[in-house]
């Protein structure tokens, strides 16, 4: 079992999902349940993933984990263009929210790659 709060991808997903909470309180009321819901659901599911994994017996289960993470990242991808794409978030809210996705997206691959090859090498 492994403590989630001394990786550094938790770490930087848990900031995003701050920054995400802060960033929505300015969205219109009337999607307080639709995308507002969805892209703060979407985004605290990557470290919840990833701190569940952790709490799971073994580097295939965290892996396990991490590739549901990376569905969730994948999911808020979509919806921070969405939101983008109706006014909601600036050009370089959007840029700025999508550019850290992504590179969690690429934390996530390198970890799991490691986390196989470890599992292999034993």
């Amino acid at each position: 079992m492994r403590d989630f709060r001394k990786l550094r991808i938790w770490e930087r997903a848990h900031q995003l999902v701050l920054d995400i909470y802060r960033a929505t309180e300015g969205f219109p009321r009337w999607e307080n349940y639709g995308l507002t819901s969805q892209i703060r659901r979407s985004a605290a599911s990557i470290p919840a993933n990833i701190a569940e994994g952790c709490g799971r017996s073994g580097d295939a289960e965290l892996a396990r984990f991490l590739r549901i993470a990376m569905g969730s990242a994948n999911e808020l991808e979509y919806h921070l263009l969405l939101a983008h794409d109706l006014g909601y978030l600036t050009e370089e809210r959007h840029q700025a929210f999508d550019s850290e996705v992504n590179q969690l997206k690429r934390m996530m691959v390198v970890f799991t790659k490691r986390l196989a090859s470890t599992t292999t090498s034993r």
